[in-house]
């Protein structure tokens, strides 16, 4: 089944571009200590909103060069009475590649200094330019995307776990104790989720680490979800338990719980599929929301929602546009996996098309 559901994949022109998309991405964010030019802690106050980086080809007698930029100078317009950041042509930075800079620990582990694109010592690339602290947000759009689009699959794994077994035993057992499990998650589905999410983050402790708070974010969110995922779950062994299979294994004595883990609940899992393809984009756009607000990932540490936190101010929108660069690459993203789960879901319920 996997087979075929990627060979349909890629044979879809929009899901196979939203793949390589996604591949691109997560490949970038795996890398993302080699490809920043700069460490995730890195800061330079004296910098703050500089424009992105220019890099030249072309030297001032129209020759091709090696590529250079030029540093920034920060200078006072007495008329505009506004910062101004204009470029410093008194020396050249040549732009290296593979090369050693800032030191760092690939994935926390190996010390390493090299690099994907750097600079000279006492040159300064900011290919995205930097935010209100000095902070490179081409580097901190790295190391944030590895929260904002890994918080979806941490979230599914304790979520699906939780609704495939309550909505498994719910339609199973039926009766009063499906009615029971039934009321209750509706009552959880009642409640509109973004607030419910508000309301939880705004309680976390203010002292807790950022892994701390990543990891009770995540919970929250299998938390606000597992409701709706059970209920359709309760729906598809309502029917399947009335399959000749099940009725033979009930006959042979097979425990009920058996049942419903070895024969039910594998029965699901074209619906599983599809549910946490789609599920995802949620995910990320919750976990940006909440960070945007104040009440997810905490600064220093970067998400691409508290990234975005600067954007709102018309002024930034306006003349420092690269500080939007988060949310372009949330949408890229949401829409991505959309189109991934659409396709996915035409494959395995070809019925969904018609509809």
């Amino acid at each position: 089944m996997i087979k075929e559901v990627l060979k349909q994949l890629w044979k879809d022109k929009f899901a196979r571009i939203a793949l390589i998309v996604l591949g691109i991405i997560y490949l970038a964010l795996f890398l993302a200590d080699f490809i920043a030019p700069y460490t995730k802690d890195f800061s330079d106050r004296t910098m703050a909103y500089v424009p992105p980086s220019k890099i030249f080809t072309i030297d001032e007698t129209g020759h091709i060069s090696k590529p250079y930029t030029y540093n920034y100078i920060r200078d006072f317009n007495s008329q505009t009475l506004e910062i101004e950041y204009n470029l410093d042509r008194s020396k050249k930075h040549y732009v290296k590649f593979f090369a050693q800079g800032q030191p760092y620990k690939f994935l926390g582990l190996i010390p390493m200094k090299r690099h994907l694109i750097t600079t000279d010592s006492d040159g300064r690339l900011f290919l995205l330019g930097t935010d209100i602290n000095g902070r490179d947000v081409f580097s901190r759009i790295l190391f944030g995307g590895r929260i904002s689009m890994t918080i979806g699959f941490l979230a599914l794994f304790v979520l699906f776990p939780i609704g495939l077994l309550y909505g498994g035993i719910s339609g199973y057992f039926g009766g009063k104790v499906d009615m029971l499990m039934m009321r209750f998650a509706e009552a959880v589905m009642s409640i509109p989720s973004f607030y419910l999410l508000i309301i939880l983050a705004s309680i976390l402790p203010s002292g807790m680490t950022s892994t701390q708070r990543f990891l009770l974010i995540v919970i929250i969110l299998a938390l606000i979800g597992w409701a709706g995922f059970a209920r359709v779950v309760r729906g598809m062994v309502l029917s399947i338990k009335s399959q000749e299979y099940i009725q033979a294994a009930q006959s042979i004595g097979a425990s009920k719980m058996r049942i419903i883990i070895k024969h039910i609940l594998p029965q699901t899992t074209s619906f599983v599929i599809v549910a946490m393809t789609l599920s995802i984009p949620s995910y990320i756009l919750s976990e940006s929301g909440l960070s945007f607000l104040g009440l997810g990932i905490q600064q220093p540490d970067a998400s691409w929602g508290n990234m975005l936190k600067e954007a709102q101010e018309f002024t930034n929108i306006l003349y420092r546009p690269w500080l939007l660069t988060p949310g372009f690459l949330i949408f890229v993203s949401v829409l991505a996996f959309n189109l991934i789960g659409d396709t996915i879901r035409d494959v395995l319920d070809p019925q969904s098309k018609v509809r």
